[in-house]
């Protein structure tokens, strides 16, 4: 099988009159970044073997081409310019076929024959009753009306905060909400597990959440940059997946820089991957104490009068309230290095050290997400941005900060796209509920019609009749797991939506089987950040079982609710794909590119759309148009400068997030008393080979597990005195609770640090049990379900003391994986 080759080529430039700013513009989301710049487009051909087909299909890990024989998925072949194609590509065949698969519409027994309410404590135990696909839409039907009818829209919870398969138009969340609209409304989470401190605070301080952003070019950081600083960022690990279909050109950029012998630091408690790779020198401080390093190091800017006052006095406001407080003015504690010397256990000297290399030239602050999601995390993000500021640092090339180098390759340049704009969600009824901040479900559940603050406001929490959820594990990525299974007995119904048997779907009263991505058709950009590509998505094998697309799924719904007719407009698949593109083709034409029909762009099925990269996108530098002009590009914020401090943040008189970056002890950590009953600092870091939970349930899982568990990390000093080795089942624990896991003894671990990754999937000694152990090595069985502050209500994952043991005995079996009785 072949294809012609098509090119898309631009008659004029599409940037001629624009500002770099409007030209860059980044479209943030909670959930996905936004791709800037320009488009142009191309096409590939390849030769299937006889007997076999090749289509063009992809995921969060990858595009690959999809060999099909005898109508069944038997090879995914990685797309050719994909720079690293991740472990997961060989392996996805699987997810069609998985034993984890859920395979009917099923109703937990208990719920079938008693109805709402009945035996909620016996979820995540009680058997499944397979039931028709007619009855499944009947009864998820009767549930949102009698709810909606009886305690109103906001009693229910449209649940889909998570990381959804890829694609444009069979998007399961924006379908969910379209649904609930029309049905008169629902309570929807604000924010994400990711980022929801930063994107909060830095909307603040800078007037956009900063964190979903575009970053600097990477040809200006290897032309202009001197010092680089991975203050708890590992691209390395984490640029293997991607919100849209990655092409993982960021690894090129990083063997550059590494090749280019930048000077590079990193301060992490762990030798991170990336500053191997990089040949960094390393500081390994406590985690939770960044906020006193940054202030220390700014501290030593001004003893040293390392400090840009031209650049704060015309592009800041609030540095002057900042210095005061780091001088000790304010409080009476001069934020010395010997000062956070105290609660890093960086000497002191280090951080003088750090002080000086990073005054010392251009220097590149970038900052990952793991130090936000802890006990007030809004504060070293604030930090970080203001240390940036106080060297002059931000507009200039190769300069300042970035949240984002080590998601999505934000930093290769933006191509001259066009977008294909995805479903809607639909319009919100005029009595919709004010959404609640995704991370306090669980508080919601156990608390309804308690006030909280939330980002200068109050929020009072409803009390949830029912739970709608797909595109998401809460049984994965929601803290502190068996007070969420207390809150878990709370509501009436819980429905969940999904492709496989999670803890979610095992916790729930009725599951509906979705298809993957590779049971339909589809398109989505393609090259993270960049918005390089656009692919198609051509259906790779017939949905298998009885499992329907998402969309499918809530039209049957819609038409037992009446609204049938207007759910999907009465298009098809294909009507919707050609609008959609439509969308795509009219941008490309206002910019001027010659992109193909949609026939052409679809006929083949291993074509696909390759943009252009323009020169001022190679060369863009992030907030430079402020930096040029601040009067004519303001940033967003109230003053329309860098708010150092932020007069609204500190008029809605917040204890635990005030005015400027401060420094507050964290709930737990090594410096607290706490540490002498747990005396381990456990971070949960996102997963190398899987994104959060999604494919822990293929063979990739083969490739890290450690005696048929989730790896922990622990240094060789921690691991020596309990008599731990590399290869041993260990229990991990704290007064939240326990779970197995296998010993990886490392020396690139700070002492009194621990690592098991999030998304593990949860796996319960005596299923349904509150308070029973987890086999398997579910991190979220330890962690604190806690908001960040009063401002931003976010998770605190990487706050958590425990410890650590040898199990002693035999360790059960691992059945996370299993599909549960019935089913």
């Amino acid at each position: 099988m072949s294809t012609q080759n098509n090119t898309i080529t631009e008659n004029t430039s599409p940037t001629k009159g624009m500002t770099r700013r409007r030209f860059l513009s980044t479209l943030l989301s909670t959930s996905a970044i936004a791709f800037m710049g320009s488009p142009l487009l191309m096409k590939v051909a390849h030769a299937a073997a006889a007997g076999t087909k090749e289509v063009l299909n992809g995921a969060h890990w990858g595009l690959f081409r999809a060999v099909v024989k005898d109508g069944r998925f038997v090879e995914a072949k990685p797309f050719e310019h994909d720079i690293r194609p991740t472990s997961n590509i060989a392996n996805t065949p699987e997810l069609v076929y998985s034993p984890s698969r859920i395979k009917y519409p099923m109703v937990r027994r208990g719920f079938l024959e008693n109805g709402p309410q009945a035996n909620t404590e016996d979820r995540g135990k009680g058997e499944f009753v397979r039931v028709t696909w007619d009855q499944a839409f009947e009864l998820v039907a009767k549930e949102l009306n009698r709810v909606r009818d009886t305690f109103g829209p906001a009693a229910i919870y449209g649940g889909s905060p998570g990381w959804k398969s890829v694609g444009r138009f069979h998007n399961c969340r924006a379908g969910l909400y379209r649904l609930l609209n029309m049905n008169g409304g629902y309570t929807k989470g604000v924010g994400d597990y990711s980022t929801g401190a930063a994107q909060v605070i830095m909307t603040h301080i800078m007037g956009n959440p900063e964190v979903y952003a575009q970053m600097s070019s990477y040809e200006t950081v290897l032309e202009h940059t001197d010092n680089i600083i991975l203050w708890g960022c590992n691209p390395q690990e984490t640029l293997n997946m991607g919100w849209v279909i990655p092409d993982h050109k960021g690894f090129t950029y990083l063997d550059q820089l590494r090749d280019a012998g930048k000077n590079v630091i990193s301060i992490d408690p762990l030798m991170t991957e990336s500053a191997k790779h990089l040949n960094a020198k390393w500081y390994a401080p406590r985690p939770g104490s960044d906020t006193a390093t940054m202030m220390a190091i700014a501290h030593e800017l001004i003893k040293t009068e390392k400090v840009d006052e031209d650049f704060l006095s015309e592009f800041t406001v609030g540095y002057e309230e900042l210095k005061a407080y780091v001088l000790g003015e304010t409080d009476g504690i001069e934020k010395t290095p010997e000062w956070a010397s105290e609660l890093s256990e960086l000497p002191a000297s280090d951080i003088r050290d750090i002080a000086a290399q990073m005054a010392n030239g251009t220097t590149m602050i970038m900052g990952g997400w793991s130090m936000q999601r802890a006990d007030h995390g809004e504060q070293p993000h604030w930090m970080m941005v203001t240390l940036a500021a106080m060297l002059g640092q931000i507009g200039k090339p190769g300069g300042g900060f970035g949240y984002s180098w080590h998601y999505e390759c934000a930093g290769v340049p933006s191509a001259n796209n066009a977008i294909v704009p995805g479903l809607s969600g639909g319009k919100a009824p005029e009595n919709m509920p004010p959404a609640m901040p995704v991370a306090r479900i669980t508080d919601a559940l156990l608390n309804p019609g308690e006030t909280i603050d939330h980002n200068g406001r109050k929020y009072t929490y409803p009390e949830f009749k029912l739970i709608y959820w797909t595109g998401g594990n809460p049984l994965s990525h929601q803290q502190d797991r068996n007070r969420m299974l207390k809150a878990w007995q709370r509501p009436e119904t819980i429905i969940v939506q999904d492709i496989f048997w999670t803890a979610s779907a095992k916790f729930a009263d009725i599951v509906l089987p979705a298809t993957t991505a590779f049971e339909r058709n589809d398109m989505e950009m393609g090259g993270g950040a960049s918005g390089k590509y656009l692919f198609p998505m051509h259906q790779v094998v017939e949905p298998q079982f009885e499992s329907k697309n998402d969309l499918d799924i809530y039209q049957g719904i819609a038409d037992k609710l009446g609204f049938g007719d207007k759910y999907l407009e009465g298009k098809s698949e294909e009507d919707w794909l050609r609008e959609l593109y439509g969308k795509a083709l009219a941008q490309g034409k206002a910019k001027n590119l010659e992109m193909p029909d949609f026939d052409e762009f679809w006929s083949n099925p291993t074509s696909y759309v390759e943009f252009p990269t323009t020169d001022e996108a190679i060369q863009y530098t992030r907030h430079g148009e402020f930096r040029e002009d601040p009067l004519l590009e303001p940033l967003g914020t109230p003053s329309g400068l860098i708010e150092i401090y932020s007069k609204t943040v500190a008029d809605m008189g917040y204890d635990d997030c005030k005015g400027h970056a401060t420094w507050i002890e964290p709930a737990e950590w090594l410096g607290s008393e706490k540490a002498k009953q747990y005396p381990l600092h456990m971070l949960s870091p996102h997963p190398v080979e899987r994104i959060h939970s999604q494919t822990n349930n293929i063979s990739t899982r083969d490739n890290y597990t450690i005696a048929g568990r989730e790896p922990v990390w622990i240094s060789e000093e921690d691991a020596s005195s309990r008599g731990i080795k590399t290869g041993d089942v260990v229990r991990v624990f704290n007064e939240r609770g326990e779970t197995l896991a296998g010993a990886y003894v490392t020396g690139d671990l700070r002492k009194g640090v621990i690592r098991l990754r999030e998304g593990g999937w949860y796996d319960p000694e005596e299923p349904g049990k509150i308070g029973s152990r987890c086999k398997y090595g579910h991190a979220n069985v330890l962690t604190i379900d806690k908001g960040a502050s009063k401002l931003s209500q976010a998770t605190i994952a990487n706050t958590c003391l425990v410890d650590i043991a040898k199990l002693e005995g035999d360790a059960p079996t691992v059945t996370a994986f299993d599909a549960p009785k019935g089913a």
